[in-house]
């Protein structure tokens, strides 16, 4: 029964955390920060190149300001969603896509964070199994550790001179 109410109470706490009814009167200091921690986060995909064309994502609207969510899940530790839309509903360079800026996040944030990617709803065919492969740490590492693939992933994810 005790673990029935732990289990309970500990999702009651992440609810009403994620809600902001937690909150209280730190609401909207607490909002600015992971607002600013948004923008942080877009700013750092928005120049990823498109594997198969010379555009960014951004310039293709593959993400936006508003595909990025950042919650504060802990002391200075956040939860990091990004709700990126392929350019067509059957691409098939979508999950290379999701490993991009999986890669680029990883490398990149400068604060602890947990990252969660996935496919606008309704926008791919086969959204469910991309989402669960991008989501995949040990898939992400055994397709970095394929030589062409890392390389694609290495020219999509530099900065631009």
């Amino acid at each position: 029964m005790s673990l029935v109410l732990g289990l309970l109470s500990h999702t009651l706490n992440r609810v009403l955390r994620y809600s902001g009814l937690r909150r209280g009167c730190h609401a909207p200091r607490h909002q600015a920060m992971e607002q600013d921690k948004a923008l942080e986060v877009y700013d750092i995909i928005r120049t990823i190149r498109d594997p198969e064309k010379p555009n960014t994502l951004e310039e293709l609207e593959v993400v936006t300001e508003s595909c990025v969510e950042v919650h504060e899940i802990g002391d200075d530790e956040y939860l990091v969603i990004i709700r990126f839309t392929p350019t067509v509903p059957h691409c098939s360079l979508a999950t290379l896509i999701g490993l991009c800026l999986r890669i680029k996040l990883q490398r990149c944030l400068p604060f602890r964070h947990k990252l969660e990617i996935y496919i606008s709803e309704g926008t791919h065919s086969t959204e469910e199994d991309i989402n669960k492969q991008i989501n995949d740490k040990e898939r992400v590492a055994a397709a970095m550790e394929n030589p062409n693939l890392r390389e694609i992933v290495e020219q999509c994810v530099a900065e631009p001179d």
